[in-house]
């Protein structure tokens, strides 16, 4: 009999990389959490391909699918901080944040 190995998948372990990165920079005001979750689906749904054709070729589809749903949570995440800076900005309005002082009281008050 012919043993067959297995490989891992080209992205797998970037994929799982990515998606704990994606939650950690989600506080970087959700832009670089958005970047780097939109990033590890991509390349998600590249390894995902390889995976189908030939599911007894690939031995990490797990670490793949783990990559992808922390890549989901980062990237709700981030949408959540980036959508809280859009709506304390919009709440703030541009005058007070260019005065220390009235943003201050603002801030205060929304307290």
């Amino acid at each position: 009999m012919f043993e067959f190995e297995q490989r891992k998948l080209p992205n797998a372990t970037v994929v799982l990389v990515l998606g704990i990165l994606s939650i950690l920079t989600c506080c970087c005001y959700g832009i670089f959490g958005i970047i780097i979750g939109v990033i590890a689906l991509v390349l998600y749904n590249q390894d995902k391909k390889l995976y189908d054709q030939n599911p007894s070729a690939y031995s990490d589809y797990s670490n793949l699918n783990t990559g992808r749903i922390l890549a989901i949570i980062g990237l709700i995440l981030s949408i959540l901080t980036l959508l809280y800076f859009v709506w304390i900005f919009y709440s703030l309005g541009i005058n007070k944040m260019q005065n220390l002082q009235e943003l201050q009281d603002k801030l205060n008050e929304l307290q």
